[in-house]
């Protein structure tokens, strides 16, 4: 089910710079495209981790990673 609505976020320039550097790389559609792949990308590196100890290791460290450096990465 697709729902029309606008994702409004206010995020550093950079994050928006990322979106729009995955899109042109993927061949996605703009920006709403990019999130909607990252969450897709996540969920299979997820799903993969509970039968792929590598996978799980690679979550962990970029789990880690993101709460370490949050002030970073985060809004």
């Amino acid at each position: 089910c697709l729902v029309k609505s606008q994702l409004n976020v206010v995020a550093r320039r950079t994050v928006h710079n990322e979106l729009n550097q995955i899109s042109e790389s993927y061949r996605l559609r703009g920006k709403g495209e990019a999130v909607s792949f990252a969450i897709f990308v996540t969920r299979a590196l997820a799903q993969r981790s509970d039968f792929s100890t590598e996978a799980a290791r690679m979550l962990d460290d970029f789990i880690e990673a993101y709460h370490r450096d949050r002030n970073v990465h985060g809004n």
